[in-house]
């Protein structure tokens, strides 16, 4: 009985009694990302399982990315989120040159993530995001602020600061669709989400995001990593459009 109310039909999923119908779609939203070079070694043990490897990009060297992001016209409502993802590969997977073929596979949009926190400010959202997709989301405060010429954003969690990140706004160049991959685990076993994403106003810079850590324990995570420390690049979409289908088991 749950399962049939929780899915009414092929494709549809009941969410706090509302029908949300794959593909999500994402119409406007903006988001505020930086990306890390940190210890494979480091990142390997903050993945839930053995399916999953981080892909290195250097000898002993992963990526990590925090996105900061303003849903403004979404099939779930609009709310702030963020995002913070390794990327990854399934073990067993074709790798190519090694380092060189993880790189051009992340600059193709080739690589895939597994997103380890996922806060959002809504609860729709977040219940969503944990029974279609498995995704990691909590409901916690987020100020995402891009009124200025940086945008700033601020996580905090059970009366905690997590982090607070900022990095420079603008771009002119359009950011052509692309198909990416995500992975997550529903019920223990590893799932894969495809989605589309495009933006406009892109902007790309080397560096650029300044980062600070504040006490509570995920921020702990990040100092494994090796944060606080220069971001290796940030990047800004002032107008992004998406569109997510339902995750589907390996």
């Amino acid at each position: 009985m749950e399962a049939e109310l929780r899915h009414p039909r092929p494709g549809e999923y009941l969410i706090q009694g509302r029908t949300v119908t794959m593909p999500c779609v994402v119409r406007d939203a903006c988001s505020a990302t930086a990306t890390w070079l940190v210890s494979s070694r480091a990142a390997q043990a903050l993945l839930p399982g053995p399916d999953l490897e981080i892909a290195e990009i250097m000898p002993g060297r992963g990526m990590l990315s925090i996105a900061c992001i303003d849903y403004r016209d979404n099939d779930l409502g609009d709310y702030n989120e963020v995002s913070i993802a390794l990327f990854v590969r399934k073990r067993g997977d074709r790798k190519g040159v090694p380092y060189l073929g993880a790189a051009a596979d992340m600059m193709r949009g080739l690589l895939p993530t597994h997103i380890i926190h996922l806060p959002v400010t809504q609860s729709l959202s977040c219940e969503a995001g944990q029974t279609i997709w498995g995704f990691p989301k909590t409901v916690d405060e987020i100020d995402f602020d891009t009124t200025s010429d940086r945008a700033r954003c601020i996580w905090n969690k059970d009366g905690q600061n997590v982090l607070k990140l900022s990095l420079p706004i603008g771009g002119n160049r359009d950011f052509p669709e692309q198909k990416l991959r995500t992975y997550s685990y529903i019920d223990g076993a590893l799932h894969e989400t495809q989605f589309v994403s495009s933006a406009e106003n892109l902007g790309v810079r080397m560096r650029g995001a300044e980062i600070e850590l504040g006490a509570h324990p995920i921020a702990d995570e990040l100092r494994s990593l090796g944060l606080p420390k220069p971001a290796l690049m940030s990047m800004w979409l002032g107008k992004m459009r998406g569109r997510f289908e339902a995750a589907e088991r390996c």
